[in-house]
């Protein structure tokens, strides 16, 4: 059976906004200018449009001038680890059980289960 889309009647403009602050959204696109094959002109744009608990949340970088020491702030950094190879905030219990979704980072504790499970399915 395919998928049919859905349109809910009580989604106001704040229940859009509201969504997007709180999952995110982030626009890349590059931009090439040429003429006759000659590459004239390249634009690389980056928007993320984020509440800053989601941004903090996924180590996007913030503007200088940015005040870290709010409590808001604080309080996003909570139970967070630097990953050892980019240096991005992630949850510890992130890092620790499955690895750092930004470079792709994997702790000793999940080397050593991942290499359990090998040798367990190899075994059979």
């Amino acid at each position: 059976m395919p998928l049919q889309a859905t349109r809910n009647e009580a989604s106001t403009l704040v229940d859009v906004i509201d969504r997007v602050l709180d999952k995110g959204l982030v626009i890349n696109a590059d931009i090439l200018v040429s003429v006759a094959g000659v590459e004239l002109l390249g634009i690389k744009i980056r928007a993320a449009l984020a509440s800053f608990e989601t941004a903090a949340k996924y180590g996007l970088e913030f503007p200088s001038g940015t005040n870290y020491e709010t409590a808001a702030w604080k309080e996003a950094q909570v139970g967070r680890e630097e990953c050892p190879q980019c240096g991005k905030k992630v949850l510890a219990e992130e890092l620790m059980d499955e690895g750092c979704p930004w470079c792709g980072w994997i702790s000793a504790k999940v080397k050593k289960i991942r290499t359990r499970i090998a040798s367990e399915i190899f075994a059979e």
